[in-house]
């Protein structure tokens, strides 16, 4: 894939770093802030600790996306590019037609929905949905690729052909250093992107100066009439309509296509408003993936027309939960508060006249919610907070859920 041009040191042992390295042979050097004393791994590559490292030694660095802009490697480097950058500027010949899909929720589930799409046409979907650039085939005629803002941060001279970027809301502020630096780079793809090129993006952002066919929108309506699509002709509801509509109109753009019955074929990963019914009939949604707030108001959104017996909490990391607070007042919705940040809510909704339930764990929660939901009501887990305090991933947390929900069915049986 790769010529054997001088191998470049690599900043940080990860998936990434590693995936180029291998493609590179091995024999790579890295630099690692977790390594305290140098070792050789079964690839033959040697990974230091970040304080071995020399700039002026150094005529290449490849960073893991995930290295903080303060990271003392990534403050001496003189010659740094991201994983994007080193991987599509080595491809000889014609590259993929590259397109990138980053916002702050729903990444993952629109680039699998316009892979899904153009599966036929031989499209290999990479970058933060798991799949590393470098172990994508070149030969590919599309690449959709799931962007972070860590590597976009990190991008100066890869570009993409068609830029989709979902809505933002604040994000990994620590990291970027506020909410004006994560919008920045959400938008630094535009400063490259040439003309005739699209980058279809929200409404009401600072835009920088650039030669891409800008087009913002601002909701589902516009995306119907600008596109010429019909979301009646799609079963998703919320924010997951709006990830279909915008994957149609990359098709409409690309291919002058709108394949209604084939998007609806797509199946959503487990954890994100996965529906289940009781033996009642009772409709209980796990979305233990919602583990920030605005992802938890999508899912509120879309079961608003029912009273909501709601599954919040867990490691909130002390965001500011107001917004998500005053919205569940708003709505017909019982609260039931679960792991580090339970009496918080608690607290919340008691000043906001929220019926709610401290009940500090899930299997309690669960409990609660079984011997009071009445049909036509909804039991929704949709957390708005991580799950590392009460369990070791999201997944498990959805797992319990899941397992609970259908222990009902076969008791009853």
């Amino acid at each position: 894939m790769m010529s054997s041009d001088t191998k470049p040191n690599l900043f940080g042992y990860g998936l990434t770093t590693k995936a180029i390295a291998k493609s590179l042979g091995g024999g790579c050097i890295f630099y690692d802030d977790n390594c305290k004393d140098s070792y050789i791994d079964d690839q033959d590559n040697t990974i230091n600790p970040s304080s071995l490292f020399d700039p002026a030694t150094s005529l290449l660095e490849v960073t893991t996306p995930s290295l903080k802009p303060q990271n003392l490697l990534i403050q001496r480097a003189q010659n740094l590019m991201s994983e994007y950058d080193y991987i599509l500027s080595r491809i000889e010949g014609e590259r993929p037609l590259n397109i990138w899909i980053s916002g702050t929720n729903g990444k993952t589930t629109t680039t699998q929905m316009l892979t899904h799409l153009l599966k036929s046409r031989g499209a290999l979907s990479g970058g933060n949905i798991g799949t590393p650039l470098s172990e994508l085939d070149t030969k590919a005629p599309i690449w959709v690729l799931e962007t972070s803002s860590f590597t976009l941060h990190h991008t100066h001279i890869a570009s993409p052909d068609i830029y989709l970027l979902l809505p933002i809301t604040p994000d990994h502020l620590d990291w970027h250093g506020g909410e004006a630096e994560y919008e920045r780079d959400k938008l630094r793809p535009l400063e490259s992107m040439r003309e005739g090129e699209l980058a279809l993006v929200p409404k009401g952002l600072n835009l920088p100066k650039s030669d891409a066919w800008i087009v913002e929108y601002d909701g589902d309506e516009f995306l119907e009439e600008f596109f010429k699509l019909d979301s009646s002709k799609l079963r998703y509801r919320a924010a997951f309509l709006q990830d279909a509509l915008l994957s149609l109109a990359i098709t409409r753009v690309l291919f002058d296509e709108a394949d209604y019955e084939l998007l609806n074929s797509f199946e959503m990963d487990h954890h994100r408003q996965e529906e289940l019914h009781d033996y009642r009939g009772i409709l209980w949604v796990n979305d233990s993936k919602a583990t920030n707030i605005d992802a938890s108001l999508q899912a509120i959104e879309a079961y608003r027309e029912q009273k909501i017996h709601l599954i919040l909490g867990g490691d909130d990391k002390g965001v500011d939960l107001t917004a998500l607070m005053d919205k569940i007042a708003s709505l017909d919705i019982e609260l039931y508060c679960i792991g580090s940040n339970s009496d918080r809510l608690s607290i919340m909704s008691t000043d906001r006249d929220i019926p709610h339930h401290n009940c500090k764990v899930l299997s309690k929660a669960l409990t609660e919610i079984d011997r009071s939901i009445s049909k036509n009501e909804v039991a929704l887990l949709s957390p708005a907070a991580s799950s590392l305090d009460q369990f070791s991933s999201y997944a498990k947390r959805g797992e319990e859920f899941i397992k609970f929900v259908k222990n009902l069915s076969s008791n009853q049986g």
